[in-house]
């Protein structure tokens, strides 16, 4: 009887423990409003819900609209999950990145970006075996889109995205590597920015930005938009594009300097592009909504670090990968799934 009285305690502790927890991650989440069109992206009644945890730093979500669920990284824990409203959260890919047994390489080693391509199949930031591969979801095999640059292995391709034509965009900071910049395994120079044409020549758009991170194209395609994760300088980078995705000028999209407080982690990293225009960055604090121009409309927060984004459901839930758990938020605006 006092077996099953202390089993009984234990389960009704645990149980109190994780209704607290759930419960101070909902009062911490919050939208803040800066101007009245945001009222038209996020309701007046929202709610977060959170729909796993337990990661180390969750990235790279995007949404298979055939089979109804979101795959999603863990970049340090080498994973990729998948997560749909009937099964919850499985193990779809382990090791997602870097399979080899050497150590002292990696600082995280995983899988990063994702993004859809062709039916069937996503483009892959492979973090951890430093290249964008294009990744075959039903047999799980890997093709090797880019490896080098000028005969040199890249750092740690991070994020990746496709244009409509087939051009394919990516940023390449050092994240992967033990060390960063310092790295004794980094043979380029300078962190880049780069297109894949569909001949599969690589070529460098931009390599004056310190830490290039997540990216989005414009509605129309002609811009590119950049984040560079560093908190020296938390900036979105525009850069105009002519058709064949050469870059014709650039400049500052929007910075992020004043979000920085002890209260607001994060930094700018992964985006999204509605198709209206709408910019969700991730930034200091969460997601900063952002209207073509770069005008500050809103910001999502979750109470910690948000890596990445992406829309799916119907086009109007947005997922969030914030640091250790996967939410999401129902939204009024459309987005690109």
């Amino acid at each position: 009887m006092q077996s099953r009285r202390l089993k009984a305690r234990i389960i009704s502790s645990l149980l109190l423990a994780l209704i607290a927890m759930n419960t101070q991650a909902a009062t911490q989440a919050r939208v803040e409003r800066f101007d009245p069109a945001i009222d038209a992206i996020v309701p007046r009644v929202w709610s977060l819900e959170q729909l796993a945890e337990g990661f180390i730093w969750s990235e790279g979500p995007v949404w298979i609209a055939s089979g109804n669920y979101l795959l999603f990284t863990d970049v340090p824990g080498n994973t990729m999950y998948r997560w749909s409203p009937t099964e919850g959260l499985n193990v779809f890919l382990k090791p997602s990145g870097y399979a080899g047994t050497e150590t002292g390489i990696f600082r995280e080693p995983g899988a990063n970006g994702l993004f859809p391509d062709r039916e069937g199949w996503i483009l892959m930031a492979d973090h951890g075996n430093r290249q964008v591969a294009r990744f075959e979801i039903a047999t799980k095999q890997k093709t090797p889109l880019a490896t080098h640059f000028e005969g040199k292995r890249f750092n740690s391709p991070n994020d990746v995205i496709r244009r409509s034509d087939g051009v394919v965009f990516f940023t390449d900071p050092p994240y992967g590597l033990e060390g960063l910049n310092d790295s004794k395994h980094k043979e380029l120079p300078f962190n880049g920015v780069y297109r894949i044409d569909t001949d599969g020549s690589v070529h460098l758009l931009d390599r004056d930005m310190t830490f290039p991170n997540g990216l989005a194209l414009s509605p129309d395609e002609r811009t590119l938009y950049v984040a560079n994760s560093d908190p020296r300088r938390p900036i979105w980078m525009a850069f105009s594009l002519n058709e064949r995705g050469e870059v014709l000028d650039k400049r500052v999209f929007a910075d992020s300097s004043d979000l920085k407080a002890p209260d607001a982690p994060g930094l700018p990293d992964g985006m999204r592009v509605t198709p209206d225009g709408t910019v969700f960055a991730t930034a200091p604090g969460g997601v900063l909504i952002m209207d073509s121009s770069g005008k500050r409309l809103g910001r999502i927060r979750t109470g910690s670090a948000i890596a990445n984004c992406a829309f799916g459901d119907d086009g109007r839930t947005l997922y969030l990968t914030s640091h250790t758990f996967l939410a999401r938020i129902r939204l009024s605006i459309q987005g690109n799934r």
